[in-house]
């Protein structure tokens, strides 16, 4: 199995993948709100896709907030690609675009471990892996029954790329 991660520059290729993947991830994306909000965020954002073959199993979107800081505003790999190296290699890419840019920070935002669900337990850890640490809890930023875990990860960057 051959995987291919791809920058991908069509607004509508990058709706059409999230929402495929993220209607795949129940245990993680369960709320058609929410998917329908990512769907409609991604189209203008940096977006990596990732192939088997010419079918989309999972992407990565970076949210810009400002010249310092951006977001993995969401991300999703379908479950039986899992443990295969993937997500770190989509968060390579994506701190290698933001590390051009000059960006300072790449923060992520997930569920508190306060709230005892495995598939969530897992997240976190890979964040750990990848380097991200906690910042803040944000209790109500979703809502009482998600409480926000708020972690960035401070990535090195030259400063002829800072300009």
């Amino acid at each position: 199995m051959v995987m291919e991660i791809r920058e991908v520059g069509d607004g509508n290729a990058k709706k059409e993948i999230c929402d495929t993947v993220l209607h795949r991830l129940s245990e993680w994306f369960g709320i058609e709100e929410s998917i329908a909000e990512y769907v409609s965020q991604v189209e203008e954002m940096p977006f990596y896709g990732v192939y088997d073959g010419e079918r989309p199993v999972g992407f990565l979107a970076v949210k810009i907030h400002n010249a310092f800081t951006a977001e993995v505003c969401v991300m999703g790999i379908l479950k039986e690609y899992h443990r295969m190296g993937i997500g770190s290699e989509l968060m390579e890419r994506a701190e290698g675009y933001c590390q051009q840019k000059g960006l300072v920070y790449l923060t992520v935002k997930t569920l508190d471990g306060s709230v005892d669900f495995e598939p969530y337990e897992r997240t976190r850890r890979f964040y750990e892996k990848m380097g991200f640490i906690p910042l803040e809890v944000f209790p109500l930023l979703w809502d009482e029954a998600n409480p926000c875990l708020f972690l960035a990860k401070h990535l090195a960057c030259s400063q002829e790329n800072r300009g």
